[in-house]
């Protein structure tokens, strides 16, 4: 079997991952599963400080690498992981609003957490994935994912804080994303950040630029910034403690993709169980690349399977073209200063969605696994690792100091397998 499979012509409603569609529908569908990504890959950025264009760019050059080291046999978009908000926030000390000063100690931790997710994906490629499931049932990277959605609580509610006006729009916001979410066609769910910021972008430009209740957008660094030119990398900086904070990042990141490959396997009707190590082996790369430069830690995306199991298209050129456009959009600084226009109140209400989103959909992990909350295994497990994520519980020895998302993700991994001790299979 050749590395790149040979993609034919499409001649059935379903296009499989090694078919092809015609160039025209190609690019539709590229586009598309762009915007499906825009949202959470823009918003993700912004609510930690990263200049948004350079984390589109190394969305797409992830995409890009991914798929070449998984042979061009895995359909998924890389975009920002919100796996990495809560420990970047707390590496740097940011608060949540305007550039990040100290976006450097991140990257350094970003790096150290690629690196690690890429080796774990060289031992699944040499030995197989069932040692990772067996150490990361659903209760634990249940626990885990939860944990780090309720550890952001605090700075959620940190950027509410503030005028009346500043508040409403932030909660129209909320409920706009909700509504879209709850009662929008398929298709416009699937882009329900996107929408949501939208909304609330013009909800802002009514009441500020054009009644003058709220503060205005202001436009002239949209003007004066050039259509092309490189984006603004940032060189990072190695410090342990940031790389102990950030690195157990890295077991959020295995679930994701491990429930990412099993999903499309469903899907698509094709088992993709032996690209696991790959896929981990290329999303680990793309979040080293991404880190070495000013980018996000990236992930596969949930929305870019709603997009395919709606569509019925897999194939995975698709990806090729959504990804080149993404480099396109991230070489051009007019585009990052549109994106920097956001309002901090649409950015507060977004993150309060977002956030919440991570502990939801984490936690329906364990509906779909049936995780049982009778066994006092998995209710211990869960229970202290949420209030160490949640009370954000930092263990300090010596110089040395894990925070709560790392602490949280210890006692969940260590604590289910001393509970498994004496139990039969």
């Amino acid at each position: 079997m050749s590395y790149f499979p040979k993609w034919r012509a499409a001649s059935g409603a379903t296009v499989l991952p090694d078919e092809r569609l015609p160039a025209g529908a190609s690019l539709a569908m590229g586009v598309q599963h762009l915007l499906a990504m825009s949202g959470s890959t823009i918003v993700a950025p912004l609510i930690m400080g990263f200049d948004p264009n350079v984390a589109v760019f190394f969305s797409g050059v992830g995409t890009l690498l991914f798929f070449l080291i998984t042979g061009g046999r895995v359909p998924s978009y890389l975009g920002s992981s919100f796996a990495f908000i809560a420990v970047v926030m707390a590496v740097t000390g940011y608060a949540g609003s305007g550039p990040n000063p100290n976006i450097g100690l991140a990257l350094g931790g970003i790096i150290a957490c690629g690196l690690i997710y890429a080796l774990i994906g060289l031992v699944v490629m040499a030995i197989g994935s069932g040692w990772v499931e067996k150490l990361m049932p659903p209760a634990v990277t249940g626990a885990i994912g939860v944990a780090i959605g309720l550890n952001l609580a605090p700075v959620a509610v940190g950027q509410l804080k503030g005028s009346g006006a500043h508040i409403s729009i932030a909660l129209a916001t909320v409920l706009c994303m909700a509504l879209i979410s709850c009662h929008g066609p398929q298709a416009l769910r699937r882009v329900s950040v996107l929408l949501a910021l939208v909304f609330g972008y013009g909800l802002v430009l009514v009441l500020g630029n054009g009644l003058a209740l709220v503060p205005g957008i202001g436009f002239q660094a949209v003007a004066d910034a050039p259509w092309f030119g490189m984006p603004n990398f940032t060189t990072p900086e190695f410090s342990w403690p940031a790389v102990s904070l950030i690195a157990p990042v890295a077991i959020v990141l295995v679930a994701e993709n491990l429930g990412h490959i099993k999903a499309l396997g469903s899907i698509t009707g094709q088992s993709m169980d032996r690209y696991i190590g790959r896929g981990f082996l290329g999303d680990g790369i793309a979040t080293m690349i991404a880190g070495s430069g000013g980018g996000t830690g990236v992930t596969t995306y949930a929305e870019n399977i709603g997009v395919m199991a709606m569509t019925r298209v897999y194939s995975t050129l698709i990806f090729v073209i959504a990804a080149l456009v993404a480099m396109g959009l991230g070489l051009s600084p007019k585009f990052g200063a549109i994106l920097q226009t956001i309002p901090a109140p649409v950015l507060a209400g977004l993150a309060v969605s977002v956030f919440g989103l991570i502990a939801s959909a984490m936690a329906r992990i364990w509906v779909v696994n049936q995780v049982d909350f009778t066994d006092p295994r998995n209710l211990f497990t869960v229970g202290v690792s949420l209030i160490f994520g949640a009370g954000d519980f930092t263990l300090n020895i010596g110089d040395f100091a894990l925070g709560g998302i790392g602490t949280s993700t210890l006692a969940a991994l260590v604590l289910y397998q001393i509970l498994s001790i004496g139990r039969k299979a």
